[in-house]
């Protein structure tokens, strides 16, 4: 955000699954208001809570946004977490088919197994396994999806180099180190039910209805709703959460480890704005 406002002619897109929805501001740590008015802001607030997303959609959006910013002669900023959904965008990563009846027919088989889901998954295919959390079964179903209607594994079809196909590609990853990453989840985690999470689920209940399969799957949403529905107590709801974001962090420190874009890696935020006025120049 900082090297935005100092150049003046960068914009940001969001690489997350969650920001996507409007409404869903706590939990995702979405940029202020103040913030976005500073700054142009793109992938963010475009969808309601109860639509779905998949990572080809998301790679047509921000594609299309970043050609938009290129066209106003301006500078795209990619920011975010998510590894898959940021090799969408800059590698030529290519997505299986889908077929909506094979996804409600899993749906269906699966409901309220999520844990038995991903057994299968990792039984057919361990290496999909390992990049879906036990607990996440739109991701489970989505590569038991692709298996029934492909016969191939799901993992084939994610396996490109890590070769952008953007030319003057550069890559800051931000890494800290691992007791104050800790200590950020934690105090994050305290911060965003202190700021009124449940609530917020609450209000989107009231206005949409229940969450997507998607949107539910964000981190700290489908604990504040278990809270709602008498399955959680609210005073777990921070170490639940702290321990999820945790479990997610090093997954995705695994992924970005594996990427040779990252292999110099800065460790808090001013180095990471430093790298940034030195790649792009002083504007």
């Amino acid at each position: 955000m900082q090297v935005a406002r100092d150049r003046g002619d960068v914009e940001l897109v969001a690489v997350d699954a969650f920001t996507l929805y409007r409404g869903m501001d706590i939990g995702t740590a979405k940029p202020s208001a103040a913030d976005r008015a500073a700054v142009p802001h793109h992938c963010i607030d475009l969808l309601d809570p109860t639509e779905e997303v998949d990572v080809a959609w998301f790679q047509t959006v921000a594609r299309a946004a970043i050609r938009a910013i290129h066209a106003r002669g301006h500078v795209p900023l990619l920011v975010g977490g998510s590894g898959l959904y940021f090799r969408a965008v800059v590698d030529d990563l290519q997505f299986p088919p889908t077929d909506p009846q094979v996804r409600a027919r899993l749906e269906a088989e699966w409901d309220g197994r999520a844990e038995q889901a991903h057994a299968a998954v990792a039984a057919a295919d361990p290496e999909a396994a390992t990049r879906i959390e036990p607990g996440n079964l739109r991701r489970s179903v989505r590569a038991l999806e692709v298996m029934d209607l492909t016969g191939r594994r799901f993992s084939d079809f994610a396996t490109a180099d890590h070769q952008s196909i953007v030319g003057d590609l550069e890559v800051v990853y931000l890494e800290p180190p691992t007791e104050v990453l800790r200590a950020r989840i934690q105090e994050r985690s305290h911060r965003m039910v202190a700021a009124g999470l449940v609530e917020e689920v609450a209000a989107v209940r009231a206005s949409h209805g229940r969450l997507s399969s998607t949107a539910a799957q964000g981190i700290g949403y489908g604990e504040a709703a278990a809270v709602l529905d008498g399955e959680l107590d609210r005073d777990e709801l921070p170490e639940r959460i702290a321990s999820r974001t945790w479990a997610y962090a090093r997954r995705q420190r695994g992924w970005f480890r594996k990427d040779p874009r990252c292999t110099d890696p800065v460790r808090d935020h001013d180095a990471a704005t430093q790298r940034l006025h030195t790649h792009l120049g002083e504007g």
